[in-house]
């Protein structure tokens, strides 16, 4: 006799309508153990009964079920890697042309550093040169205005030893 499932007799058919035999036949996976006590020659309890299929024929309904969601698991695993790999690659990209222009930067950072000292560097030395024409013109000045007191005392010097022996 083939085995039917409860599931598929329930809805169509009442208790009284199905056949003993297949109330007997097992209803899931853990009616194949003896329950403790079960009618029938004596046995160790948990024993597995008799089964000539096995339970891999118990499992390929499951696994034939899941054939669908494991096939689409693996069509996301692999365009999630293609997904990485583009990712990745476009990081890549991404990366060099950040330290391509950092570099150019960098540069033009140098240049700008060396520009500013070198304003700066001019700044000072003009700053020097207006300190240093000041003071040269108040020494001129100065040295303008003590000239005819210098010179007379040059004079006095000069002509006092002439002014004593006379």
């Amino acid at each position: 006799m083939t085995a039917v499932r409860w599931t598929e007799m329930a809805p169509t058919l009442g208790p009284r309508d199905i056949p003993m035999e297949v109330v007997v036949a097992r209803l899931s996976i853990l009616d194949r153990f003896r329950p403790v006590g079960a009618p029938g020659p004596a046995g160790p309890s948990g024993v597995p009964a008799v089964d000539d299929q096995g339970p891999a024929m118990e499992l390929t309904p499951v696994f034939a079920a899941l054939a669908a969601d494991v096939k689409a698991g693996e069509l996301l695993v692999e365009e999630a890697r293609r997904q990485a790999e583009h990712d990745v690659a476009a990081a890549r990209t991404q990366a060099a042309a950040m330290v391509s222009q950092a570099r150019l930067d960098a540069s033009a950072a140098r240049a700008e550093a060396a520009a500013q000292v070198q304003r700066e560097a001019q700044e000072r030395d003009s700053r020097a040169m207006d300190q240093a024409a000041l003071e040269a013109n108040a020494l001129e000045e100065s040295g303008l205005a003590r000239i005819p007191a210098v010179v007379a005392k040059v004079i006095d010097t000069l002509l006092s030893p002439r002014k004593a022996g006379r």
